[in-house]
């Protein structure tokens, strides 16, 4: 099998998020340069991070010396400095970036960053806070949103499906959501099976884990069922 290449990363402000998703990427295999202003911050990620630099990431001129116009794809992880954030992704945008990612801490800043140029722009502390209220709330066992109104959820059934082939349960007329996936009750020696795609054949148990797809309102509806 031929190996599978992707395209390099050049990650800027290497704050939490931006290490950890720097670093990610470089166990994943993929090449990143990794660029911020502060040179302790630098100095201690030598030896962790195979490219990285000092530089100022709103002079251009620095970001082309550094040869960031090479790059298909940036992320901008600029913490608390908006200014340096929304500078910075105008900057790549201007240098011709086509894949461009921008870490935004609230939602006025996300629009900020779109309109200079971000592809895509992302809140991880704003996400996590609506995941965790989702898993807080009920039966939800783990919880991704995939768009603005749709998302997969880690539950277990209600009794109203248990013990009868899915084609039978009345799942899309009565909840609107789909079951994906199923991973059994753990069985003799207690190991539990791993997930497995649904079929409409597919009869649940009560100590199953159902992976569940859906608009948000009625997974979350599905999941409060007992």
């Amino acid at each position: 099998m031929a190996e599978v290449r992707t395209e390099p990363v050049v990650v800027v402000g290497l704050g939490r998020f931006g290490t950890a998703l720097a670093m990610e990427l470089v166990r994943r295999g993929t090449e990143v340069l990794g660029v911020d202003n502060r040179p302790k911050i630098v100095q201690a990620l030598v030896g962790q991070l195979p490219h990285v630099v000092t530089a100022d990431s709103t002079d251009v001129e620095a970001l082309r010396q550094l040869g960031v116009a090479e790059f298909h794809r940036a992320v901008v992880a600029i913490g608390t400095d908006i200014q340096a954030s929304i500078l910075t992704t105008s900057l790549l945008s201007e240098l011709g970036i086509p894949d461009i990612w921008a870490k935004a801490i609230d939602a006025q800043h996300g629009k900020i960053l779109a309109r200079v140029g971000a592809h895509h722009v992302v809140a991880p502390e704003h996400d996590m806070g609506e995941r965790i209220a989702h898993l807080l709330s009920g039966r939800i066992l783990d919880y991704v949103e995939v768009d603005a109104d749709f998302a997969v959820i880690k539950t277990k059934p209600p009794r109203d499906v248990v013990g009868m082939p899915l084609r039978e349960s009345k799942l899309r007329s009565t909840w609107g959501v789909t079951v994906v996936a199923v991973k059994p009750e753990a069985g003799i020696g207690g190991r539990r099976p791993g997930f497995t795609h649904a079929t409409p054949e597919t009869v649940l148990g009560y100590g199953d884990l159902i992976l569940v797809v859906g608009p948000v309102d009625n997974v979350e509806r599905f999941a409060a069922t007992e």
